[in-house]
């Protein structure tokens, strides 16, 4: 029997929303805007905390538990302490990460973000969002801190291997495809609640520096850097925003009415749920000295847009209460987030289903889940580099030489945003996770075991237990070594440590080179440590200076070279693989990213040819930092290809180009382009263009290529890049097969801010080009649009849509 107004659920979640807030305390209000969160309550009251009730509950310390059932009984838990100090019972949302996963015992793991992005495949990021989804659901956590839709430029960061990569079409069409996926495809009461981060420009950081300032112009900012975000809100209906730690035009965007309320609510049009990235509100105090105290702080995120403070209180705090009651602050804002806050969760049926599933449902969900879509994701994410026809492998009766500290180590194949990654500090490794700050004695922050660092590398060695505790957590899961020890039984493996992941350590070289030495074929497992502690190369608050391989890694790969033996590099980071020696001397090179779960067989199988690789690179890769930032839709007369305007057309000391460029990856096959067609060689700015050519496999195997369109406004009122990314399609062919795949492009698609900052479809000729990378466009059209027209930005089209016959 619905006893109130607001617990009647054929009401929209909006009346509900008003009708509850209309009877509830300041206090209560105050209380739904706030974090719980366990970590930080180490012999703290929670009720004196939170005497009425708390609206969030951070969920990291579920990484310590052993198992989801064990998880859902901490959820509910918490869950019945939040109803019960709430007046009104209102129930907590509970959020975890879930960038690759979600982060608890027994959840399926995938790829690091930039290893689905390397697979091009939206259909599967849909199918990998819609089992995240499920499995927080299960467990009682509603909101995931996923996707990460930042555009990253400057491999120097260390969190570049949370992205989709460098290119804004890329990322709105793999992101807005996982939000649909978590999101349920817009039924909340059967998914979770996307939060996509970092809101804006984050991994722009000056310098790839963390958290830095974030040097944008107004234009970049909205066309590039926005655009993935304004996707996934138009298209994929996303439901909620977290802020960058970073500052714009010196504005701190956790702050920025210009950036959380001007452009993302009114330009942008969206209207969900905008939560604090963790401890960001402290940095106005602490780090920009924009504010005198906390609770100023607190004002001035609220002010800004700022719905929830997360992970725990120390800016949206009681004093927010007594500025309220003494006019110096306006209630409308503390009203405006409870409003937000409070639509959510009717959105999400949190009122009628605030607890887990019942305990046999949630083991059905875990038990009963897929492999599928983590084994996919593996496979499609390795991206073959080079090849000289050394690959696939035949080994028969031969011998193998195994090195590497990758090779015989499970840890290897999990990145940062990874249960691993987390679980690695209870064995006493101090996480690097931005705004983890938390008591001495808290679990997360245990210092049981003092490392000592990497000869010639600030980096901690990596601590014993690690690996034996990867391999319990995942025991399907087996090493380099022993999976190609199990798919090749008359093959003789042989394996050598030969060199760390960091530092100039050359100790392990001599061992490593006997077993070359008698070697058919040598397999070295190369690159850093991906995570989200100090033992770690690359991650969270990791940056480097060098995007290199360690100095030992690039001095053994000249040594192990004089034996002219042949050799194949498989990269394991967060970042992509740049190294002379490996480019000089290597025969085929695997970019393996941070693979999984079902990183071992993916890459065996890749080796053998059971499976052909099929990723892309979506990032452009450079030589050395020195050429940063490196990006293939750089504007023109400026960039890779800034043109002969000065007398030399390179670096007096190297060229411009890059390592390998965007979209690139090789097959064990063969393609061929051609009979390109266009439809609409003349359009309106309302007329549609149809574009569609023939995709034929020349080769003798079966495999899978990503036919990518580009386009070039070849005149503009303003300066344009000199080509952007359209739309995709990957095809699967058997050997000699033949499809047709087709593109409709909207002419918005190729609209831009105008001098006056309008999105405006420009009259003019664009040149469409289709091929197989930035760089490898054999098929070409000219097109023309017939005039002039200014459009709602929000609502322009942001990938072609495409098929394959």
């Amino acid at each position: 029997m619905v006893n109130q107004k607001y617990q009647d659920t054929s009401l929209s979640p909006e009346e509900r929303a008003e009708n509850l807030m209309s009877q509830m305390s300041l206090e209560e209000k105050l209380g739904q805007i706030e974090c719980f969160s366990r970590a930080h309550l180490v012999g703290k009251d929670p009720k004196k905390l939170y005497p009425q009730g708390f609206g969030q509950v951070s969920n990291l310390l579920a990484t310590a538990l052993p198992d989801e059932v064990s998880v859902a009984e901490m959820v509910n838990t918490d869950q019945k302490l939040a109803m019960s100090l709430s007046e009104h019972h209102i129930p907590a949302l509970f959020h975890i990460e879930a960038l690759c996963g979600v982060l608890i015992a027994k959840a399926k793991s995938f790829p690091a973000g930039i290893g689905q992005a390397s697979t091009w495949n939206p259909q599967l990021q849909h199918q990998l969002g819609l089992q995240i989804g499920e499995q927080a659901h299960a467990v009682g956590m509603r909101q995931v801190a996923a996707p990460v839709l930042d555009i990253t430029r400057d491999p120097r960061f260390g969190r570049l291997g949370e992205s989709y990569g460098e290119d804004p079409t890329l990322a709105s069409a793999m992101g807005t495809a996982f939000v649909k996926g978590l999101q349920h495809d817009g039924d909340l009461t059967k998914g979770v609640l996307a939060t996509s981060k970092h809101f804006l420009g984050f991994q722009h950081g000056e310098g790839g520096i963390h958290s830095a300032r974030t040097p944008i112009v107004p234009r970049e900012l909205r066309e590039v850097y926005a655009k993935p975000f304004q996707a996934a809100i138009t298209d994929g209906g996303l439901g909620s925003v977290m802020n960058s730690y970073g500052e714009i035009d010196g504005d701190p965007v956790i702050s920025s009415r210009k950036i959380l309320t001007d452009l993302l609510r009114k330009e942008m049009k969206f209207d969900g749920y905008v939560v604090s990235d963790y401890m960001s509100m402290e940095r106005l105090k602490d780090v920009f000295h924009t504010a005198s105290d906390y609770t100023v702080a607190g004002v001035q995120s609220l002010e800004a847009g700022m719905d929830a403070e997360l992970p725990v209180i120390h800016c949206y705090d009681h004093k927010l209460i007594d500025l309220i009651k003494n006019g110096q602050l306006n209630q409308k804002y503390l009203d405006r987030a409870v409003f937000d806050t409070l639509v959510v969760k009717f959105k999400l049926g949190l009122f009628e289903h605030p607890f887990a599933l019942p305990v046999e449902s949630l083991k059905k969900v875990y038990q009963s889940a897929t492999t599928t879509n983590s084994s996919q994701a593996a496979q499609e994410s390795l991206i073959l580099l080079k090849n000289d026809g050394i690959l696939p492998l035949k080994p028969q009766k031969k011998t193998i030489a195994v090195i590497g500290c990758h090779a015989d180590s499970v840890r290897s194949y999990f990145g940062g945003y990874t249960y691993m990654a987390m679980k690695e500090s209870t064995v006493g490794v101090k996480v690097t996770m931005a705004g983890i700050d938390v008591d001495d004695d808290s679990p997360v922050n245990s210092d049981a075991t003092k490392s000592k660092t990497y000869s010639g590398s600030i980096v901690h060695r990596q601590n014993r237990e690690v690996e034996a505790l990867t391999r319990d957590c995942y025991p399907q899961s087996k090493s380099l070594v022993d999976e190609l020890k199990g798919d090749c039984p008359d093959t003789k493996i042989t394996y050598a440590y030969g060199y760390p992941y960091a530092g100039n350590d050359q100790s392990g070289f001599e061992e490593a080179l006997n077993i070359a030495r008698q070697a058919d074929t040598v397999i070295l497992t190369l690159g850093g440590k991906y995570g989200w502690n100090m033992a770690s190369t690359t991650g969270e608050g990791i940056d480097a200076m060098s995007i290199n391989l360690p100095e030992c890694q690039e001095e053994f790969l000249t040594k192990v070279a004089e034996l002219n033996k042949p050799m194949i590099g498989i990269h394991f980071d967060g970042r992509p693989i740049s190294s002379d020696a490996a480019d000089k001397y290597l025969n085929a090179i695997i970019e393996a990213w941070a693979p999984g779960e079902f990183g071992g067989p993916a890459i065996v199988d890749t080796l053998l040819g059971k499976k052909n690789p099929s990723g892309k690179l979506p990032v452009t890769v450079a030589r050395t930092s020195g050429q940063l930032p490196v990006y293939y839709n750089h504007d023109n007369g400026s960039g890779i290809d800034a043109g002969p305007s000065m007398a030399f057309n390179s670096y007096v000391d190297g060229t411009r180009t890059p390592r390998y460029p965007f979209g690139f990856g090789l097959s064990y096959t063969n393609f061929n382009l051609g009979n390109l067609q266009v439809v609409g060689q003349e359009v309106s700015p309302d007329q549609s263009i149809e574009l569609q050519a023939d995709v034929t496999n020349t080769g003798s195997v079966p495999g899978d290529e990503v036919v990518q369109l580009y386009y070039r406004d070849q005149v503009a009122s303003v300066v344009r890049p000199v080509k952007q990314l359209a739309g995709f399609q990957k095809v699967s062919l058997a050997a000699g097969e033949k499809t047709t795949v087709k593109f409709v492009i909207q002419p918005s698609l190729m609209s831009f801010l105008d001098s006056d900052m309008n999105w405006k479809i420009e009259a003019g000729k664009f040149e469409l080009m289709l091929g197989t990378s930035s760089t490898d466009l054999p098929l070409s059209t000219t097109v023309t649009v017939s005039k002039d027209k200014l459009i709602d930005g929000t609502k322009r089209q942001f990938v072609a849509t495409s098929e394959a016959d």
